[in-house]
């Protein structure tokens, strides 16, 4: 790896996220750009995403077979089906990609999706609100300067072409980011019995016609 000049790359890093897509659906795009040239680093944004929102372990891995991202999830089991108030929050360390248009900027995106919440008293939406993600540097056998970079408690691959673990260091003076947030709509208490009642209609009528289509149509010995 080539030396960069790292005290100058921390104190000039930027770094912004952005929820693409609409809906529970969404993808989480982080973009990074350093004071200098990464000069070969390897570049990751770490991120804690909230008990409202989580990334699906098993597209996530379909993903990365095909090359399409690159992320480490701390703790990688995840209950994907849990609503938000029985959810954890998670760690994801995003493998970023160099910008072929910019020497010095990455960027990366991972799908993410939002939990089912309570239903609330008032307002009909929920606020997910995703810290800014720490940017993490990986430069093999460059030293970096202690004076603005400590080592970071990552425990992770090298990056995403590169399984063996690595010493990452995270930048002590960080600019001020601002948070992202999510709304998630939520369905209303005093609408509670209104949903149970057309539930149970439903699944009624349902099980009904289901119910006369295997006795019409159904072979029974």
């Amino acid at each position: 790896c080539v030396t960069v000049d790292v005290q100058a790359a921390c104190r000039d890093t930027t770094v912004t996220q952005e929820l693409l897509k609409e809906g529970f659906h969404r993808d989480l795009l982080v973009r990074v750009e350093l004071g200098e040239d990464a000069g070969g680093c390897a570049v990751a944004a770490r991120t804690r995403l909230p008990a409202g929102i989580y990334v699906d372990p098993y597209e996530l891995a379909t993903l990365q077979q095909h090359n399409l991202t690159k992320a480490v999830l701390i703790p990688d089991v995840i209950d994907v089906e849990a609503p938000e108030y029985l959810a954890r929050d998670v760690l994801v360390l995003l493998f970023l990609e160099p910008d072929p248009r910019c020497s010095r900027c990455f960027h990366a995106a991972v799908p993410v999706h939002a939990r089912y919440h309570r239903p609330a008293e008032e307002r009909q939406e929920a606020l997910v609100v995703l810290e800014s993600p720490e940017v993490l540097l990986c430069c093999c056998h460059s030293h970096l300067s202690a004076e603005c970079w400590e080592p970071a408690e990552v425990n992770a691959p090298c990056s995403a072409k590169n399984a063996g673990p690595c010493q990452w260091h995270s930048a002590k003076h960080r600019p001020v980011y601002e948070e992202l947030m999510l709304r998630v709509p939520v369905g209303l208490r005093e609408h509670r019995s209104l949903v149970c009642a057309l539930t149970l209609l439903t699944t009624g009528l349902c099980s009904s016609l289901i119910l006369a289509a295997a006795c019409k149509y159904g072979h029974f010995s």
